[in-house]
């Protein structure tokens, strides 16, 4: 038999695409991983999530021998007055049974992190205007928090019902529906406090992003945007302590945000997970979540509408 030698180029191709990913620990947030021109001299790559959430070009990477290497070198205070150090964060991973079976360390550190990609599955459903609505459901009830559980399946912490809303102390964990959903219209009232943060995650997968920004300038990071992919169109926001309304339109990966009143996405294509995704089954119904790690804010209206043929 003829000995096996290293992977070719066109076996370095397969690498190639986005892929969703799970990791060993227990409390974690889903990644996501989009690699291009694998096979080529010149490797290129997006990640979610290796800082504070947001969608990153891949600074480091290569593909030899089969491994794909791929990471980020940062300089940085450990602490406030002390010395700058250098932080290299280092991903790899190699192909088995058409998975990513990979690592992630701090270089230098002793346990290594595992997880396991899968290919981003095809959607194929579109808002092609023949979706028909089915009954709407109350999320919420107003009074307790039935329904709800914190994103590792536990009992919420931080959170309460006060005053008929909903309410996060600002150091909450994300809490999910129990109940998973696939297509869907979405009515969602919340208020924030000065300064605050939160979001809301359709299949808990897909952050629309809620902040104090009132009178800012739109972007892919504020208030109405597809967290770190898609900017709204204009910032709709009111300021802190005001009620506001987000109705959201979610069919396969079309997404389209009203936001008190104003279409700020119309059909958004999704193009995958956002950092504050906990189910990275991306092709299963998924259920819709909050956050509340990010300052004080409340929700009083929550009502979801399915969508069938």
């Amino acid at each position: 038999m003829a000995a096996q030698g290293p992977p070719t180029a066109n076996e370095d191709e397969q690498f190639n695409g986005r892929w969703d990913i799970k990791t060993s620990e227990e409390r974690s947030r889903a990644w996501w991983l989009e690699i291009e021109n694998a096979g080529t001299p010149t490797p290129k790559g997006k990640f979610i999530t290796a800082f504070s959430g947001d969608l990153n070009g891949i600074e480091e990477i290569s593909i030899k021998n089969g491994t794909l290497r791929f990471g980020w070198t940062r300089q940085e205070h450990p602490s406030p007055g002390a010395e700058l150090v250098v932080r290299k964060l280092v991903y790899t991973a190699k192909l088995v049974n058409g998975k990513l079976q990979g690592a992630f360390e701090v270089e230098g550190s002793n346990q290594p992190l595992e997880w396991t990609g899968v290919r981003a599955p095809m959607i194929k459903d579109t808002d092609d205007g023949t979706w028909q609505e089915g009954m709407p459901i109350e999320l919420f009830n107003g009074e307790n928090m039935t329904g709800w559980v914190s994103w590792d399946g536990r009992e919420p912490v931080g959170w309460s019902v006060k005053d008929g809303a909903l309410a996060s102390t600002g150091r909450g964990q994300d809490i999910v529906t129990q109940q998973k959903f696939w297509n869907f219209k979405l009515h969602v009232q919340f208020r924030l406090a000065q300064h605050s943060n939160s979001g809301v995650a359709l299949r808990n997968r897909y952050e629309v992003q809620i902040l104090d920004d009132y009178g800012r300038p739109p972007n892919a990071h504020s208030a109405g945007a597809l967290y770190s992919r898609i900017a709204p169109s204009e910032n709709a926001s009111k300021p802190a302590s005001e009620w506001e309304t987000y109705d959201i339109r979610l069919v396969g990966r079309q997404v389209t945000v009203v936001f008190n009143g104003k279409k700020v996405i119309e059909k958004g294509v999704i193009d995958g997970l956002t950092a504050m995704a906990h189910d990275a089954d991306e092709g299963k119904p998924g259920g819709i979540a909050l956050q509340g790690d990010h300052g004080p804010v409340e929700f009083r209206k929550i009502t979801i509408t399915p969508l069938m043929h």
